[in-house]
């Protein structure tokens, strides 16, 4: 009969497959998102790395940012 198929156990693994994937996806949007630098953050340090501020404003910049 069908359950006797080899392509039932391939269907078997494609099924586990698939639903592993929607499973995944399923965490991975509504899971803790990684907060990263903000775009703001990025500008800041890249103007602080090629020297157009200081320390000084660079410090207080960040912190009116967080």
């Amino acid at each position: 009969m069908m359950w006797q198929s080899p392509m039932m156990g391939w269907m078997w693994i494609w099924s586990l497959a698939v639903l592993a994937g929607l499973l995944w996806l399923a965490v991975r949007w509504t899971g803790p998102q990684r907060s990263g630098p903000t775009a703001a953050r990025r500008i800041l340090d890249e103007r602080y790395a090629r020297g157009e501020i200081d320390e000084d404003e660079y410090r207080r910049r960040r912190a009116g940012l967080a």
